[in-house]
C-alpha cells in the first residue's frame, strides 16, 4: 500500500530526482483525464509535492524527488518496477544547404520535390529559443495541421507564436527564465533544422549569404529541457512526453551521455515510444571523438548522427619568416592587420598553453604561439595573450584534433591551425634566434574538394550497448556551422540579424532532423525505419573529389567514424528500396541481447515473455547495415527484407565489395519486383577465408544497383575478426 502523509519527510536538501518505472495495474483502466494517471503515480509517494512529472507516453512511470531511504520504501509498494537516480546529460555542442544540394536556384531536387517540408512538425528539445529571431518568421509557412495540440508559453513581452514557431514550452525542474534561450544552443539547432529564409546573414562579415534550415517551410515546436549545457533526464522525458501528445512528426535531440544498456537509457526509452507513434527521432552521436567506443544514443530505432566539415573555411593564414604558410581559421577577422613580420614567441616550458591564470612574460608586441588543450579554451587564451601585450596569436590543435580547425572569435588577431602545422612552426622557432610571423586574413573561402571530412570531435563506434548494430548511422554537417543566435556576438546593439558559427554533433543532428522532415513531407506514411533506411542507403562514401572520406588525420576514415557515409538528400528522396521495421520487430532483437522481460517492458511499455519469442542475433535485425563478429572457419548467414518504394516493375543487381579476407555470398544476385511496396527477402553469408594479418576490424559494402543505374542501395559491412 502507499505510504501515508504521516511518513516523516526527509530533509529536502538531500532529495534526488528518481525516474520510477511502475507496472500497469491489470484491473484498472485509466480515463483520458491526465489526473487519473497522476493520482495513481502519487499513490507511490510520501507526499504529492514530491511528484515532478507524471509521464503518459514515454514510459510507464514518473519522476519524483526522493531520499535514498524513501526510494527503498517505494520499492515495497505493489506495482513498483524500477527506480534510478536521473542522469545529467550534456548538449553536444548557411552554406550547408547548398553543400547538401539544397539550392534555391534549382528547379528540382530535395527542396522542390519535398515542398520545403511543408506540413511537417519538428520537435526540438534543447535550451529554448529566441522567438524574435527572423529565422522563425512564418512567410510562406502554412497553418499547423489539425492534429497539432501543442501550447505556446510565450508571454506578452515576447514575439507570439506563428505558423513557423507553433509551440514553445518549458520543462525544467528550475523553470527560471521560461522558454527563452539564454545559452544560444537551442536557437542554433532549431534554425538549423527548420529556420526560414533570412537574407544577408553573416557573422563578423563572414559566411555571408541566405541562411535557411534544412526544412525551411516546416513547423517548429520547441521544448526547453536544458539550462546551460546541462539537461536533466526527468525534464527530457517530460519534453518528449509532451511532444508526442502535441503531435510532432520528428524529434531532434542534440544531447547525450555515456553508453548504458537501453533499458537504462531514458532517451532510448522515450525514442522507442516515439517510433510506436510513427515519430522519427534524430540524435547527436556525441563529441568524444576521435576515440572509438565513445558513442551516445546508440539504439537502432534512433538516427545517430556524426559530424563532418563543409567546403567553406573562414581562412586566416599564418606566414612565417622563412616564407612557409599554414592555413587556419578565425571568425572575427580584422580589416587592417599589418602584413609586416613581427617577432614570434613560444613559451615551451613556462606557459605553452597560454593559460589565463599563469604568469605570462615576453608577449609584448609579439605574435604568440599557444598550444591547444589544457582547461583554457581558445577564447580565453586570446584574452590571456591580449592582456599580456601580445598583438596576435597562433593556436595549434591538440594531436587528437589533427586537421579539424574551428572558426572562433578572439580578442585579438589570431588563427587556429592544425597539429601538423603547429609542429612545423615549432621547428621553425628552434631553427633561428629571431623567428618572425604574421597572419594574413583571407575571409570566407568556398570550394575545394576534400570535404566532407569527419570532425575530430565526432564520436566513433563501435557501439558498446549493441556491437551488432553499426553506429553512427550517418554523417551530416557539424563543423563551423552558421545558424541563428539569440543575441549579437559582435556587440551590435538593436541587431536582429544575430547569427553564430559553432561546431559539434549538436549541429549535425538538426541537419538530419530537417532532412527527415523533407522526406516525411513527401512520404507521410513511411515509418521512421523506412526514412532512416532511405537516408543511410543513399549516403555518399566519398568526398567531392570522389575519393574516400577522410578523418581528422587526412587518412581514410573508418566505418565507425562515417557510418553509412555522408547524407545526400537529393538521392535519399527517391531511394528505390528500403529496409523497413515495425516497433514489434525490435522485440526478438532485444530478447537476443539477453535483456530480461522486465528490462524490455521498460523500453517497450508492453509485457513480453522472451521464453516465447524467437530470439535473433543483433545482426539479424532488418537494419540497413551489417556489423558481425567472425571467427576462423566461421560461416554466418543473415537475412534482409527490402521493400520496393520505387518503380513498380524494376530489378536490382548485387555489387559486393567484400571485407579483406572475408567471402560474402548471396542466395540471389538479382531482385525482381513487379509492384510498389512488394517485399523480397534475401540471405547473405559471411565466411572467413584468410587471417588478414593483425586487423581486428575490416570493412566492405553490399550494394543493390537498379537496372536503370539510378538507384544504388548501399549497406556498409563491418566485420570484427576474432
Amino acid at each position: 500500500m502507499a505510504q501515508t502523509s504521516e511518513t516523516p519527510l526527509t530533509d529536502p536538501t538531500i532529495l534526488e530526482t528518481y525516474i520510477v518505472h511502475v507496472n500497469s495495474p491489470k484491473t484498472r483502466v485509466f480515463s483520458s483525464d491526465p489526473k487519473d494517471i497522476e493520482n495513481w503515480h502519487q499513490s507511490f509517494l510520501p507526499s504529492s509535492s514530491r511528484l515532478v512529472y507524471s509521464y503518459r507516453n514515454v514510459i510507464t512511470g514518473f519522476a519524483a524527488r526522493l531520499s535514498p531511504e524513501e526510494a527503498k520504501a517505494v520499492e515495497k509498494i505493489d506495482g513498483f518496477a524500477s527506480a534510478q537516480p536521473q542522469r545529467v546529460l550534456s548538449l553536444h555542442t548557411t552554406h550547408s544547404p547548398s553543400f547538401l544540394g539544397l539550392n534555391l536556384q534549382q528547379k528540382s531536387g530535395a527542396w522542390v520535390g519535398s515542398n520545403y517540408g511543408k506540413g511537417v512538425i519538428i520537435g526540438v528539445l534543447d535550451s529554448g529559443v529566441n522567438p524574435n529571431h527572423p529565422s522563425f518568421n512564418d512567410k510562406g509557412v502554412l497553418p499547423p495541421p489539425a492534429k497539432w495540440k501543442g501550447k505556446c508559453e510565450l508571454n506578452g513581452t515576447m514575439a507570439a507564436c506563428n505558423n513557423k514557431l507553433i509551440g514553445v514550452r518549458t520543462f525544467q525542474s528550475d523553470p527560471a527564465g521560461g522558454p527563452l534561450d539564454n545559452d544560444g544552443h537551442g536557437t542554433h539547432t532549431a534554425s538549423t533544422a527548420a529556420g526560414n529564409f533570412v537574407r544577408n546573414a553573416s557573422v563578423f562579415g563572414q559566411a555571408k549569404g541566405t541562411a535557411a534550415g534544412m526544412a525551411p517551410l516546416a513547423h517548429l515546436a520547441i521544448y526547453k529541457v536544458c539550462s546551460g549545457i546541462s539537461c536533466l533526464e526527468s525534464d527530457i522525458l517530460a519534453g518528449m512526453d509532451a511532444a508526442m501528445e502535441d503531435g510532432v512528426d520528428i524529434l531532434s535531440l542534440s544531447m547525450g551521455a555515456e553508453s548504458v544498456p537501453f533499458y537504462q537509457d531514458n532517451i532510448a526509452k522515450g525514442a522507442f515510444s516515439a517510433i510506436q507513434k510513427g515519430i522519427l527521432v534524430s540524435c547527436s552521436a556525441g563529441n568524444d571523438g576521435p576515440l572509438h567506443g565513445t558513442l551516445s544514443n546508440e539504439a537502432p530505432w534512433i538516427l545517430t548522427v556524426g559530424a563532418s566539415t563543409i567546403d567553406r573555411s573562414i581562412r586566416a593564414t599564418a606566414v612565417l619568416g622563412n616564407k612557409e604558410e599554414f592555413d587556419g581559421e578565425l571568425l572575427s577577422q580584422p580589416n587592417n592587420f599589418s602584413s609586416t613580420l613581427l617577432p614570434l614567441f613560444y613559451s615551451s616550458t613556462i606557459n605553452p598553453f597560454c593559460d589565463f591564470d599563469k604568469p605570462i612574460y615576453g608577449f609584448k608586441g609579439k605574435v604568440v604561439l599557444c598550444d591547444g588543450g589544457s582547461y583554457t579554451d581558445s577564447n580565453l587564451k586570446g584574452q590571456s595573450v591580449y592582456t599580456a601585450g601580445g598583438v596576435a596569436m597562433i593556436v595549434t590543435n591538440e594531436k587528437k584534433d589533427g586537421f579539424t580547425t574551428l572558426a572562433n572569435a578572439h580578442f585579438l588577431p589570431a588563427t587556429e591551425v592544425s597539429y601538423a602545422a603547429g609542429l612545423k612552426i615549432k621547428e621553425y622557432i628552434k631553427s633561428t634566434t629571431t623567428p618572425t610571423a604574421t597572419i594574413v586574413f583571407k575571409g570566407t573561402i568556398i570550394g575545394g574538394n576534400s570535404a566532407p571530412i569527419v570532425g575530430s570531435f565526432s564520436s566513433r563506434g563501435p557501439s558498446l550497448a549493441s556491437p551488432g548494430i553499426l553506429k553512427p548511422d550517418i554523417l551530416g554537417p557539424g563543423v563551423n556551422i552558421l545558424a541563428a543566435w539569440p543575441s549579437s556576438v559582435e556587440n551590435k546593439k538593436n541587431s536582429k540579424l544575430t547569427f553564430n558559427v559553432i561546431s559539434g554533433t549538436s549541429m549535425s543532428c538538426p541537419h538530419l532532423s530537417g532532412i527527415a522532415a523533407l522526406f516525411k513531407s513527401v512520404h507521410p506514411r513511411w515509418s521512421p525505419a523506412a526514412i532512416k533506411s532511405a537516408i543511410m542507403t543513399t549516403a555518399d562514401p566519398t568526398n567531392l573529389a570522389g575519393k574516400p572520406i577522410v578523418d581528422e588525420r587526412l587518412l581514410p576514415a573508418d566505418i565507425f567514424a562515417t557510418g553509412s557515409g555522408h547524407v545526400n538528400p537529393s538521392r535519399a528522396i527517391n531511394p528505390g528500396l528500403v529496409y523497413d521495421l515495425e516497433p514489434n520487430d525490435y522485440i526478438p532483437y532485444l530478447c537476443g541481447l539477453n535483456y530480461t522481460d522486465q528490462d524490455i517492458y521498460f523500453i517497450t511499455k508492453h509485457k513480453v515473455k522472451c521464453s516465447k519469442v524467437s530470439k535473433i542475433p543483433e545482426a539479424q535485425l532488418n537494419y540497413p547495415s551489417f556489423s558481425i563478429t567472425l571467427g576462423s572457419g566461421d560461416d554466418q548467414a543473415y537475412t534482409r527484407t527490402v521493400t520496393n518504394v520505387g518503380v513498380a516493375k524494376s530489378s536490382y543487381d548485387s555489387v559486393i565489395v567484400a571485407p579483406p579476407g572475408v567471402k560474402v555470398t548471396l542466395n540471389t544476385t538479382r531482385l525482381e519486383f513487379s509492384k510498389v511496396n512488394q517485399k523480397i527477402t534475401y540471405q547473405v553469408t559471411f565466411s572467413r577465408v584468410a587471417t588478414n594479418g593483425d586487423a581486428s576490424f575490416i570493412h566492405g559494402f553490399l550494394t543493390w544497383k537498379s537496372s536503370n543505374n539510378i538507384q544504388f542501395v548501399r549497406s556498409p559491412i563491418s566485420v570484427k575478426l576474432v
